[in-house]
Order: structure tokens, then C-alpha cells, then sequence
């Protein structure tokens, strides 16, 4: 890789907004290993509301409004999918509508994409091809390969959310890597 070239700016998103969340600490972690060429940043959720086409019409509201910019300005998302009752949680869905609007001018359009998750005993391998059949209709590339489930997170992260566990962190730094090499795919050319 060339010296000269512009780090990546990846957008962290987690599905989750609990304080102890195990996919916020996924993010943390990465933000930790990440490859000298990119930059993490984390956006939280929280303060998104519901969803509605009526908001959306007398403008969208501030918390909206900076999550399209910062999608927009990231050059691919890093998205934290725990999953609930075998599918997306509400708040990422919710996110997802929000960013997802108008139809072919949407942030997310386009836009490179890797899915990492922490879970129970299957990890969130229903909620992560859930998610990956909504990036489908969006047209968002999402990196296939290597796909990256935490299976009974609570034994891979310590009390204060960290993940601690060796052979996760080597897994996720894999996942980082690769992600930096399928966001350049579709990098803007420069001039």
C-alpha cells in the first residue's frame, strides 16, 4: 500500500444502545486494532427517534440529520449486530429506515459494509443474514468473507465490556483487515 494514500474513514455502528453492550465493546475493541490506515469513529443510536414519514417531511431531526452526514461522509460502515429474538434489533432497524431514505439518494446506497456480532449460543448468525438481506435491497457491498460471530459473548468479554479474549481479538483484527481491502473496492478514484 502506497504511503501517500488517505486512511480509511470507517463509521463503527452498533445495534445495540445498553451501557454493557457486548457489540459496543466489538467496537471498542476494533477501534483498539485497527490497521495504521483507518480511523474508527463510533455513532451511537440513542437518540434517534422512531421512525416517521411526517418527521422526515418538516425535515429530518437533528440526531437524523447527523447520522446521514456521518454516513456519508464515512467511506464504509463497521456495523455491530446483536440479534433479538432470531432477527435485527429495532434500534439498528430503525437507523437503517432513517438512512435508508429517499430511494436511490440514501446514505447507505452504495455503501461497503462489514458485519461483525456477539451473542448467545449461536452468535447472531440469524440477525446478521437478516441484515444482510436488508444491505442486499440497498445495494450496500457487504464483505462476505471472513464472517465473524461471537458465540456466548459473556465468556469472550470481562466485567467492564472489553473483550478479552485472545483468539476473538486475532479473529476481528482479520475481519479489519479485510474490510480495509474490500472498502477500497469502491473508494472514489482520485484524481
Amino acid at each position: 500500500m502506497h504511503t501517500n494514500v488517505a486512511p480509511l474513514r470507517i463509521l463503527g455502528i452498533s445495534g445495540s444502545i445498553r451501557t454493557g453492550s457486548y457489540n459496543t465493546g466489538l467496537l471498542r475493541a476494533a477501534a483498539e486494532m485497527l490497521p495504521s490506515s483507518m480511523r474508527l469513529e463510533l455513532l451511537s443510536l440513542a437518540e434517534l427517534p422512531l421512525y416517521n414519514q411526517d418527521l422526515e417531511e418538516q425535515g429530518n431531526p437533528p440526531s437524523v440529520a447527523q447520522l446521514r452526514e456521518r454516513i456519508t461522509a464515512a467511506d464504509a460502515l463497521l456495523i455491530a449486530c446483536p440479534e433479538y429474538n432470531y432477527s435485527i434489533t429495532g434500534v439498528l432497524k430503525n437507523a437503517i429506515d432513517w438512512a435508508s431514505r429517499p430511494a436511490g439518494k440514501a446514505p447507505l446506497t452504495g455503501k461497503p459494509a462489514a458485519i461483525i456480532g456477539a451473542g448467545g449460543r449461536f452468535g447472531t448468525v440469524r440477525a446478521q443474514l437478516h441484515l444482510r438481506q436488508v444491505c442486499t435491497h440497498l445495494t450496500m457491498p457487504v464483505l462476505l468473507s471472513p464472517e465473524f460471530m461471537v458465540v456466548r459473548a459473556w465468556e469472550c468479554f470481562d466485567q467492564h465490556g472489553n473483550l478479552t479474549d485472545l483468539p476473538t481479538r486475532e479473529r476481528l483484527h482479520e475481519v479489519l483487515v479485510a474490510l480495509e481491502r474490500w472498502a477500497r473496492l469502491f473508494a472514489p478514484i482520485s484524481a
